[in-house]
């Protein structure tokens, strides 16, 4: 297995990091995505905003709200 990266993140043998997984609640993040109620899913989210990370779900869905 590679080493981890300077930032700590956990990278497979392919060296890329990984993402979080999908089941987790939207109340279980470390700061909830407030467009979002608490029960929602990552992986709910994701196929609501259309992109993969958690800050990019983060920022398109500031960007929904705005609209």
């Amino acid at each position: 297995m590679k080493e981890p990266g300077l930032d700590g993140r956990h990278r497979n043998r392919d060296g890329k990091i990984s993402e979080k997984h999908g089941n987790t609640l939207n109340r279980n993040l470390p700061t909830p995505i407030a467009q979002f109620p608490g029960g929602k899913t990552l992986a709910q989210m994701r196929q609501a905003t259309g992109e993969t990370s958690e800050s990019k779900v983060r920022a398109a869905a500031a960007r929904m709200r705005k609209k």
